[in-house]
């Protein structure tokens, strides 16, 4: 059975002047539907540059991606736009909320651009954050919500549109260890209950032990693919 997301001989390469930049250096990877994996690497290994690729936000120089049986290097960008929309979702460091906006209307905005109708939108939208413990919140800005549940509005946000995949890109760099153990125990839940392929990027080894199979980067390659038993069951 071939797997949800397969890169061959994927590299990517971006000129900085007159310098060219290996960011990725012939990745071969396969990831099954349903799996939780951990990407890790100091700064400039290439796991951005990979999340970028994996999640339709950028596209290999050569090689070959295929996500769910769909070529991706050579898919056009509103093909690439649909699929991001329909499939995956994302969740950042930052948030990346809109700041006056409320939590429901931030959890509707991917809806918006399918042409969901409004009641359709806050219908799910509020089931989303419910599903994500912000019941009760949903016309909160912001400003009035802590860093944990401004990532659980993006958690939210992300899930609104069903998607099949989540791509994690360092949750909880921006929590404390409280919080941090609240998203991951989220984002284990979706994995286990509900199926969802999660891919998260993270310097932290304790955020990865979430996962059950690890990636390491180094110079943009793989250089360590192990699988293990996931940490389970650990928030509060």
């Amino acid at each position: 059975m071939a797997g949800l997301i397969v890169c061959q001989d994927v590299w990517k390469v971006y000129r900085v002047g007159d310098v060219e930049v290996q960011a990725l250096r012939g990745i071969n990877l396969t990831i099954e539907r349903g799996e939780f994996v951990a990407v890790m690497g100091t700064s400039g290994s290439g796991k951005s540059t990979l999340m970028n690729l994996l999640g339709c936000l950028d596209q290999p120089t050569r090689g070959r991606y295929e996500l769910d049986g769909l070529d991706v290097a050579s898919a056009k960008p509103d093909l690439l736009a649909e699929l991001r929309n329909r499939q995956i979702g994302f969740v950042f460091q930052n948030f990346n909320l809109i700041p006056r906006t409320s939590a429901l209307e931030n959890a509707q905005l991917p809806l918006f651009y399918r042409g969901v109708s409004m009641k359709e939108q806050r219908r799910r939208a509020a089931a989303a954050l419910q599903r994500v413990g912000l019941a009760g919140r949903e016309q909160h800005y912001p400003s009035q919500l802590s860093g944990g549940q401004q990532q659980r509005v993006a958690i939210a946000r992300a899930l609104v549109g069903a998607p099949s995949i989540l791509f994690a890109d360092e949750p909880t760099g921006n929590l404390d260890t409280a919080s941090s153990r609240e998203i991951m125990g989220i984002l284990e839940e979706l994995n286990r209950q509900d199926g969802i392929t999660i891919i998260l990027v993270t310097h932290e080894p304790d955020i990865a032990a979430y996962a059950s199979r690890e990636l390491i980067m180094k110079d943009g390659q793989i250089v360590q693919d192990a699988r293990r038993t996931p940490r389970l069951s650990v928030v509060p």
